[in-house]
């Protein structure tokens, strides 16, 4: 099937981003800075890199042959594996890190290292997510089939009654699924729809380097480990931990962006008109959080400011704290929305709420959506 997305926003109310990108704009030349990564970013990306290096590093020694040390070290891996994901390969992959591509290549492709594929990050979260935040059946961070049901217009069963309970449960698992089924499954599914050819790539070549990745890193988180002395009993509990500690980290981070107490689910028409254009859509169907928690902000790799990264994601991300004054400021002006939590905490509560509520079996059931046709 040929992926065709004929859904269109609105071309009306273009002043709103005209005057904010021209103030941010502004805002970079008044004080002679690049868009891009600075000095704290490059401090940032070693201690991200080292956070996950030198425990493995440690572990694969024969330095530390207690259990409990190997567990310890195999957290702070996942720790650092979630930052590296936040941090590096997030900026890197939207062009944010350096206004030199291949730096961007590089950085971006720290997802394959550390066990993902970048190709199918950068269609899934850049072309899909970034375009049609919360718009169902298109955004695939909300429509996840199942278990889980994270928009009104998915279907609803009997267990997500519960899912405020166990959606954390599941979110420990994110990483390990897309090592082991989801990057199979979404490459094939993107060949199909047609998105390997707009992103001018074949399939064979994102077949040969998403294999040779996978053996690359299944060879030194698994195997090395068990060469220089662990059973496999004890490579794989540490395996596991390590996947499950990032999948969590990074899945608490990213949900209550979007999917949180508040936030706008947009419908398109029967011609696949949205109400809003891009910018305003994008106001609608973000939430900030957690501003004033510093160090909370640099780990997760300025993420906390969701509405200025999906406004500018090509901006690197220790910039947002600045920008979102001029964000803030302008939205307030032409009377839009800027939604966002006071804390962190505030917002898993949120999300919870949205989960409960998403949860309750609709008055009407939602009648299924066909699948889309993407242009």
């Amino acid at each position: 099937m040929s992926l065709n997305l004929n859904l269109k926003f609105a071309t009306s109310q273009q002043d709103f981003f005209a005057t904010l990108s021209q103030r941010v704009n502004g805002y970079f030349k008044a004080n002679n800075i690049e868009r891009t990564a600075n000095s704290e970013m490059v401090i940032k990306t070693i201690f991200m890199f080292t956070l996950y290096f030198l425990p493995y590093a440690l572990l694969v020694s024969g330095l530390f042959t207690s259990g409990w040390i190997a567990l310890a070290l195999c957290i702070v891996m996942g720790f650092g594996k979630a930052g590296i994901g936040l941090s590096v390969m997030h900026d890197a992959n939207h062009g944010a890190y350096s206004t030199k591509s291949w730096i961007n290549t590089v950085l971006g492709f720290s997802l394959n290292v550390i066990g993902g594929h970048a190709f199918n990050w950068r269609v899934q979260h850049n072309v899909l997510h970034h375009t049609y935040t919360n718009v169902h059946e298109v955004d695939e961070d909300i429509s996840p089939r199942g278990v889980l049901r994270m928009a009104p217009g998915s279907k609803w069963r009997p267990m997500h009654k519960y899912q405020h309970l166990y959606a954390w449960f599941l979110y420990g698992l994110m990483t390990f699924v897309w090592i082991v089924i989801k990057d199979y499954y979404r490459l094939t599914k993107y060949y199909k729809e047609g998105l390997l050819k707009k992103q001018k790539t074949t399939i064979t070549t994102e077949w040969i380097v998403l294999i040779i990745t996978k053996v690359i890193y299944l060879s030194y988180t698994f195997v090395i480990p068990m060469l220089v002395g662990f059973t496999f009993w004890q490579t794989l509990v540490g395996f596991l931990v390590m996947h499950y500690v990032a999948g969590f980290i990074l899945a608490i981070i990213f949900q209550p962006a979007h999917v949180v107490e508040g936030t706008e689910y947009p419908v398109p028409d029967d011609k696949g008109n949205l109400e809003n254009n891009w910018a305003i859509h994008q106001l609608h169907t973000t939430t900030n959080f957690g501003h004033r928690e510093k160090m909370f902000s640099w780990y997760v790799g300025g993420l906390n400011y969701q509405v200025e990264h999906h406004l500018f994601p090509n901006i690197c991300h220790v910039h947002y704290r600045e920008i979102a004054k001029i964000v803030q400021q302008t939205t307030k002006e032409f009377g839009l929305p800027y939604k966002s939590k006071d804390t962190f905490f505030d917002a898993l509560r949120a999300h919870a709420q949205q989960l409960k509520m998403l949860g309750e079996k609709p008055a009407v059931e939602t009648p299924v959506m066909a699948e889309p046709v993407l242009a």
